[in-house]
């Protein structure tokens, strides 16, 4: 029987959406968000524009990752909440374990958040990826209510998490001493008061 490998079709990975990451990351911090362009991050990695477009849709996606999968993730979490818990409760603790990088991760976390929450054109856009996150507990509060996710409270209860949330990565990137997770549960605490 032969076992050599059996080539594959189509083409040959290039690169990955890490690497592209991590050589955008790098010339970011070199040279600015804005002053980077989308050409230069390529060349870094050593593949096309076009190439790069078929891992990023735009160079102000790229900061965000994998967003669509971390999306996934959430909800995954959110739907492992048990049934009897408390809605205020089940948001509370998804948005915990979502955001429970550990201490490797940290660093470029911070680094990540740092740099959408501060350059402007990253904070236009994230009002993209908001939405998306914040449909994301609008569905779940909807499941657990039998609301739409378009109902009132369910948008509102994506809007105040999103808003406990920024206050406490703001508050984390000033403080570097700040644990996050410990932020994220005193800021998610409050969801309390607009679900009781």
């Amino acid at each position: 029987m032969d076992q050599r490998p059996r080539p594959t079709r189509g083409r040959p990975v290039a690169t990955t959406h890490e690497e592209i990451e991590e050589a955008a990351f790098r010339l970011f911090d070199e040279r600015g968000f804005a002053e980077t362009t989308v050409e230069a991050i390529a060349e870094s990695v050593g593949i096309g524009r076009r190439t790069l477009f078929r891992y990023f849709d735009s160079k102000n996606d790229i900061p965000w990752g994998r967003f669509a999968d971390s999306l996934d993730h959430f909800r995954e979490i959110l739907a492992d909440s048990p049934p009897g818990l408390p809605l205020h409760e089940s948001v509370h603790q998804a948005m915990l374990r979502f955001n429970d990088f550990g201490p490797h991760a940290a660093p470029q976390h911070r680094r990540r958040m740092g740099l959408i929450l501060s350059t402007p054109a990253l904070q236009a856009h994230s009002v993209l990826r908001y939405a998306q996150w914040r449909g994301v507990i609008a569905d779940h509060v909807a499941d657990r209510t039998g609301l739409a996710p378009g109902d009132l409270l369910p948008v509102t209860v994506g809007h105040v998490s999103l808003a406990l949330a920024l206050s406490a990565y703001e508050f984390w990137l000033a403080h570097e001493e700040s644990d996050l997770l410990d932020l994220l549960d005193s800021a998610m605490a409050g969801l309390r008061d607009h679900l009781a």
